[in-house]
């Protein structure tokens, strides 16, 4: 598969604009220089070479705040010289610089000048598959836009996009292609990994849980005792729990897939804190419940914890051959699915080339929704999907919202020095898309090295949160406003899929939220000054407190409704806006080694929490924890209304938290 011909810098217009890194002291805002200088000073002792040492000399590079980039010194490996025909990064290059001078030009704008150029916001005004996204908000010019296609070619952008959906093997560390778009592919299409097409496999997984979900949905499938399947806990963390849940929540007031999941239950069950099992399970019957295991390789401690306690729940009311009939598994470890009871027959498979946080469309998020809502509704899902792959793949640049989406993302972190965003969707149904963009985001791009190991000489990645509007309004707004500088992306939606329209009131509920969409938007770009304030009388020593300073940029996306269709579409556009910033910094979006030490730190942690807790002795520091941590832990084991754990036996969680208000899980509310 091929992308439109070759990419060429678009948006032809005026320059107006940009914000130039300090590479010299000069450069430097006074009231940072005392700080730049001590860097400097430091930066010897930090690295211990000097130049022309073997071990390599010290460069100048620039790390970004929320305001104003300022240099830190980086290594450069000593060889650096003799890779000057292919640079070691992507920020040796000339385009990259050119950026980086190009930023003056941008400190010397406003966006409420900006946004009078009636040319520029409609160069700026993309709209695909219904899908509205107005990047007029954003701190660039046109020039800026042609330097970031600049930037786009020489990161070899388009070759990328193309690799992926050719299955080469994109993720280096682990040696894998990186193919979710195959688990959204038409039948038609033709995926090829290592020789070999993977769509039939895909599709071959896809009619094994339309089958199955349409037996379990018919009554076809029944429980031990006899009884229709009604509830599914699907059992998973990270990336088997967060996209699987926003999809869920995007879709349970969608009307049409209301009307599929009438009468039925889906829940979600993560955290290994009992307290979430005890949730979970709250008020579901044994006989109509099924419990799917999300877990590639079988193996992963919080979630095989929970199958487990889990399992115990089934069995003490339906005895040990209901696990066959109430649990199903998602996972290619077949011999550890079959010896925990589950039949492997009803184990749904999935490949390596699926990283965890980009398998919603996979049986990871398939099988439950399906089960919830019926294959019509999740295929439906997953034609959006496909349909902004087929869009990300095929159009050009200067009309790609994916890649405008990542390219000016590169623009805030790198060249602003902006390190968080916030994400804004104006619809509560989409009230987990933050915390699932969260993960995709910043374990893909939170890296600190590029493809080949070097330390990479910018900040990359972003800190990523949100919450509906209004609610984020009346929480956090404040800070975007007249605080740190924190790009946003609103989102709403023309539609609500929920109307509500009260006689004697000026506009509808939704129309309500909407303005509030529109209005933000404008805040932050325009502010307000004290020329303003003074105008309307506001008290000269209320002034200063009352000023916006704007110029805080921000994306509007605005979507026709919210559907299976338009949320697979928003899916696959975030999964390719995070692909877009990890292909130009030249880093591995792909991988998560940083989350492996903590699992090994917490392994060695639970083996000396066993042997205190069962021959009844304190942490010693001589079990290998610093002085701090063993004070930690002794206190936690010294608040434990027990040291010794009692017999060992099969309890429901209640009975294992010690408290004067715990109570059966049918009472919670």
């Amino acid at each position: 598969m091929l992308l439109a011909g070759s990419l060429q810098p678009v948006f032809r217009g005026s320059v107006d604009a940009s914000l130039g890194s300090p590479k010299t002291l000069e450069s430097v805002p006074s009231r940072h220089r005392s700080r730049v200088q001590q860097q400097q000073s430091l930066s010897g002792q930090r690295f211990g070479a000097s130049p022309g040492s073997s071990r390599g000399s010290v460069k100048m590079a620039t790390s970004t705040t929320d305001r104003q980039a300022t240099p830190v010194p980086v290594a450069v490996p000593a060889d650096a010289a003799a890779q000057q025909a292919e640079p070691a990064n992507i920020s040796y290059t000339p385009e990259w610089q050119a950026l980086l001078e190009h930023r003056k030009e941008i400190e010397k704008t406003h966006l409420r000048d900006l946004l009078r150029k009636e040319d520029r916001s409609d160069a700026l005004f993309h709209e695909y598959g219904g899908i509205v996204a107005d990047f007029s908000r954003q701190r660039v010019t046109m020039k800026t836009i042609e330097l970031l296609t600049q930037l786009a070619n020489k990161a070899k952008l388009q070759e990328k996009i193309a690799g992926m959906f050719e299955g080469k093997h994109l993720n280096g560390t682990e040696d894998r292609a990186v193919l979710h778009v195959a688990l959204r592919a038409r039948r038609d299409q033709k995926i090829v990994v290592e020789g070999k097409d993977v769509v039939p496999e895909v599709w071959e997984v896809l009619d094994k849980i339309k089958g199955f979900s349409e037996k379990v949905r018919s009554g076809e499938w029944k429980g031990a005792t006899g009884k229709a399947i009604k509830d599914v806990v699907a059992i998973g963390i990270g990336g088997s729990f967060l996209g699987p849940l926003f999809v869920h929540t995007a879709l349970r007031t969608d009307q049409a897939a209301a009307h599929e999941a009438g009468g039925r239950q889906l829940r979600f069950l993560a955290n290994v804190d009992p307290v979430d099992v005890a949730r979970a399970l709250n008020g579901l019957s044994q006989e109509t419940t099924m419990v799917i295991v999300v877990s590639k390789t079988f193996t992963t401690a919080e979630t095989m914890l929970n199958a487990r306690t889990v399992r115990t729940w089934l069995v003490s009311e339906l005895g040990p051959e209901s696990v066959a009939k109430h649990m199903v598994a998602v996972s290619t470890n077949l011999k550890l699915v079959k010896e925990f009871g589950i039949d492997a027959e009803n184990a749904f498979g999935f490949w390596d080339w699926v990283g965890g946080r980009y398998s919603v469309c996979s049986a990871v998020g398939v099988l439950p929704l399906a089960l919830q809502y019926g294959w019509p509704v999740v295929e439906r899902f997953l034609k959006g999907a496909n349909d902004m792959d087929e869009h990300f793949r095929t159009a050009k640049f200067e009309e790609n919202i994916p890649v405008w989406l990542g390219l000016t993302s590169v623009w805030n972190v790198s060249f602003l020095g902006y390190a968080a965003r916030a994400i804004l969707p104006y619809c509560q149904a989409l009230s987990k898309l933050a915390p699932h963009i969260q993960q995709v985001s910043m374990e893909s791009n939170g890296k600190g090295v590029d493809l080949s190991g070097r330390r990479l000489p910018f900040e990359s990645g972003e800190i990523d949160f949100g919450e509906p509007g209004t609610n984020g309004q009346h929480s956090f707004y404040q800070l975007i406003h007249q605080g740190r500088v924190i790009p946003c992306e609103f989102i709403g939606t023309v539609k609500s899929q929920q109307s509500v329209y009260l006689k004697g009131e000026v506009v509808s509920n939704h129309d309500e939220l909407m303005c509030n969409f529109f209005a933000q938007a404008d805040a932050l770009a325009n502010g307000k000054t004290p020329v303003e304030l003074r105008a309307e009388n506001v008290p000269d020593h209320l002034i200063p407190h009352k000023t916006f300073t704007g110029n805080r940029p921000s994306v509007s996306i605005l979507m026709p409704d919210l559907t299976a269709f338009s949320v697979g579409q928003l899916l696959a556009m975030y999964e390719h806006r995070v692909a877009v910033q990890g292909f130009i910094w030249g880093i591995n979006s792909f991988d998560q080694w940083g989350v492996e030490l903590g699992k090994v730190l917490a392994a060695k942690v639970r083996t000396n929490m066993n042997s205190a807790r069962t021959v009844h002795r304190r942490i010693k520091q001589s079990d290998g924890f610093n002085h701090s941590t063993t004070r930690l832990l002794n206190r936690y084991l010294d608040g434990k209304t027990q040291l010794l754990y009692p017999e060992p036996a099969d309890v429901f969680p209640c009975d294992l938290i010690e408290s004067d208000v715990c109570r059966p899980p049918t009472s919670y509310t």
